[in-house]
């Protein structure tokens, strides 16, 4: 057993215990109504949210926009509708208990927009704003024009220093908090930088201690740190209590309140995760923004793996060892490949994949006809949902383009996290999960297929267990 004592939070004494906001209409405001409700921090989703019209229906996202920008408007106005239908919807479960925060990807299409629709449209619904995935450094004067409290994202020490000194230094009575989340444990999309090993995981405390040392620095001694990514049972997080080198810490749960009642996953999602193994979840970087991310190693992942190893570098002309003619497309276009790489592709050829995708990095898979016109309609449907995708070189700016090749070897992940949240294929759309995930399999709370009401499982995290 263990002591959790209440830590202010948004302006408000509660529970150190932290929904994570994870994305599209996985925690939406039931989850976060919920949460709230059991005295903790309840987090929905701002990310393209589910909303209903007036008899309960649920608003399709679709698009009818004859270019991107058109669609790109109207994937903002579900956007926006969406965030403040379930700001409300949590806002009422809530029952004023708790504190509500709502929460964005910098990264995500349109976020200060969004942002100002939002917080324009559930006035005092909202209580804070966590937002990462890039570098937020608006985030602090948004959050404080409206009056409510902004929870960066870091994942070092040092991305915070940045933010500070660049931006937040002018609104630090708005800064509720900073959450740390660690790059390789935590589910979704991860922030390990260039100089960070994605196979060698480091300890998170030396980390968030000097995390603390920069905030103390900075004159922010007292201000929480959110640890999130890797939590389980707070009993293994006991020495963190009361530390007077880590300070105030509040705990965040992304992965638990998955197998909720409230929950709005699947049921087919929710049985697949009490059957995980320790490794089934895979840290990848196919995703189209750039960062690593984490998830279900399924089909879906292992598909854009067997897509990326059928690659190989080529040339137009001969040069070096490149000197092996090969024929691609439908007109029989000459490249070159090297002697062992043309064997591959004879090879996969053979067995199939014999259509070819050029790269931005001069190299060219090999897939089936079918995958090769899902993946070019897809990169047509685009709807600029990232304010740069690599899948469909979609970029937020006056051009409208990154500049560069749209690449085959990643996904639209609009499409696929819109689909697994309402239900379809779960092996063969992106499954989103911390590391720690199959842990549901061997915690006796999740015996004999129980699943807990979000109140039952804040209950039960505060037990240490």
């Amino acid at each position: 057993m263990i002591s959790v004592e209440p830590l202010v939070i948004s302006g408000r004494a509660v529970l150190p215990l932290v929904e994570g906001g994870k994305g599209i209409s996985i925690s939406n405001g039931e989850s976060a109504g919920a949460w709230a409700a059991a005295g903790g921090v309840g987090t929905f989703s701002g990310v393209n949210a589910d909303s209903f019209d007036d008899w309960g229906a649920l608003i399709p996202q679709d698009y009818f926009g004859r270019t991107r920008r058109e669609r790109h408007e109207e994937l903002l106005a579900h956007a926006i509708r969406g965030a403040i239908h379930q700001a409300r919807v949590a806002y009422e479960r809530a029952g004023g208990k708790g504190r509500i925060h709502m929460n964005v990807l910098w990264e995500m299409a349109g976020a200060e927009r969004v942002l100002h629709g939002a917080l324009d449209g559930a006035k005092g619904l909202i209580h804070g704003v966590t937002c990462g995935a890039g570098m937020p450094y608006r985030i602090a004067e948004i959050a404080a024009s409206y009056g409510i409290h902004y929870y960066p994202i870091v994942s070092s020490a040092r991305a915070f220093r940045a933010l500070w000194k660049r931006a937040y230094h002018k609104h630090k009575e708005w800064l509720g908090g900073v959450v740390y989340e660690d790059p390789w444990l935590a589910g979704g999309h991860n922030g390990l930088s260039n100089s960070e090993d994605p196979n060698h995981p480091e300890d998170p405390y030396p980390r968030v201690r000097e995390l603390r040392a920069v905030m103390t620095e900075m004159g922010l001694p007292a201000t929480p740190i959110f640890m999130a990514g890797g939590v389980w049972y707070l009993r293994e997080w006991a020495h963190w209590l009361g530390n007077p080198e880590l300070g105030p810490i509040a705990f965040q749960f992304g992965t638990r309140p998955l197998l909720t009642l409230e929950s709005p996953i699947s049921e087919e999602w929710k049985h697949r995760l009490v059957t995980l193994a320790e490794g089934d979840v895979y840290l990848n970087h196919f995703s189209p923004t750039g960062f690593y991310s984490s998830a279900v190693h399924n089909l879906f992942l292992k598909e854009l793996q067997a897509r990326s190893e059928r690659q190989v570098a080529f040339t137009a002309e001969i040069v070096g060892q490149h000197d092996q003619l090969f024929r691609v497309g439908p007109r029989g276009r000459a490249i070159y490949l090297t002697q062992a790489d043309k064997a591959r592709a004879e090879g996969w050829v053979a067995s199939g994949f014999t259509e070819t995708m050029r790269t931005p990095d001069s190299t060219m898979i090999f897939v089936t006809p079918p995958r090769a016109n899902e993946i070019r309609a897809d990169q047509v449907a685009c709807m600029g949902c990232l304010s740069a995708c690599s899948f469909s070189n979609w970029a937020q700016n006056e051009a409208g383009t990154t500049g560069k090749k749209a690449d085959p070897r990643s996904f639209c992940i609009q499409k696929t996290l819109q689909s697994i949240g309402h239900g379809n294929h779960i092996d063969q759309q992106l499954m989103f999960a911390g590391h720690n995930a199959y842990r549901f399999a061997n915690d006796p709370f999740y015996a004999n297929g129980f699943i807990p009401s979000v109140h039952q499982l804040v209950e039960r995290i505060g037990t240490g267990d």
